[in-house]
């Protein structure tokens, strides 16, 4: 079974409980069939389209959902994207659990779309980070490419990011965490370090960092940063990181931004399911 195919089970798991929807099986024939439309209510970016799908295939299979629009379409208001066919039952059961995904990942597309828009035409990209509701990172990083922006590591396995908790567990030495990491990493993998103050930044330079996370910065330092880097190594900045800001740390010529708020605090977009018809 797909990761997709578990999260989506437990989602109906704690919707359905072991009696099912009991309002729908009170209120609607067993046999009944319907039509819903999935209306957007508001400017968005679409994201999370096969997840939608698959939430209603997952009640079931029977069930069938076309969609007018693409992962990463810009949608206006007032748009029908998809149509979902199939027993009335069926539909009305799995109605929140499908919009409670599609919701949240437009709502990090749309916001992930602003935040690449706000670096455009310059060197930086906006990253996010594991900062994502749990069992939910694979579609909330799909929704941060659908967006325009990019993603950072997936996991703990993929890559090489020493923080400042890292650092403490070997004694506060960022040669030692280096010679650590340079000797067990894969040597296809990045090895990415946090520096908090600039004299970090030129030990990690000087230890063979490849990519230096600048945390909590303010601008002038970071403009002090790019210039001791001096092309030597990747720069990402990291902390205090807002829309309004992208701008300005993108013109300072960093490599990297990153985004915790791109799936942490992304707001759900308004998007609602209506049954058109209904026969029994």
């Amino acid at each position: 079974m797909s990761h997709l195919d578990r999260l989506i089970d437990l989602a109906l798991d704690e919707d359905l409980g072991a009696a099912g929807d009991v309002t729908t099986l009170a209120l609607v024939p067993e046999g009944a069939r319907g039509r819903a439309e999935l209306w957007v209510k508001e400017p968005l970016v679409l994201s999370g389209a096969a997840a939608f799908a698959r939430a209603f295939a997952r009640v079931d299979p029977a069930v069938s959902v076309r969609f007018s629009a693409e992962d990463g379409d810009a949608v206006s208001a007032g748009t029908v994207v998809a149509t979902v066919e199939g027993s009335l039952r069926s539909l009305l059961t799995g109605e929140r659990t499908a919009l409670n995904i599609i919701q949240r990942m437009c709502g990090i597309a749309t916001l992930a779309r602003r935040a690449a828009e706000a670096v455009k035409g310059t060197k930086t990209r906006v990253l996010d980070t594991r900062k994502t509701a749990p069992g939910m990172r694979g579609l909330s990083k799909a929704a941060v490419q659908a967006g325009g922006a990019s993603n950072h590591r997936f996991g703990l396995f993929d890559g090489v990011l020493i923080k400042d908790n890292h650092i403490a567990a070997v004694g506060g030495s960022i040669k030692v965490a280096m010679e650590r990491a340079r000797a067990h990493a894969p040597r296809l993998v990045k090895v990415e370090i946090e520096a908090t103050s600039l004299d970090q930044l030129r030990e990690a330079i000087d230890c063979g960092a490849q990519v230096v996370l600048l945390d909590n910065m303010d601008d002038a330092r970071i403009r002090q940063a790019v210039e001791i880097a001096a092309g030597r190594v990747e720069l990402e900045v990291s902390g205090g990181v807002t829309l309004e800001r992208l701008p300005a740390l993108a013109a300072l010529g960093v490599d990297y931004v990153s985004m915790g708020a791109l799936t942490h605090s992304a707001r759900s977009m308004d998007l609602s399911l209506e049954i058109e018809t209904a026969a029994p």
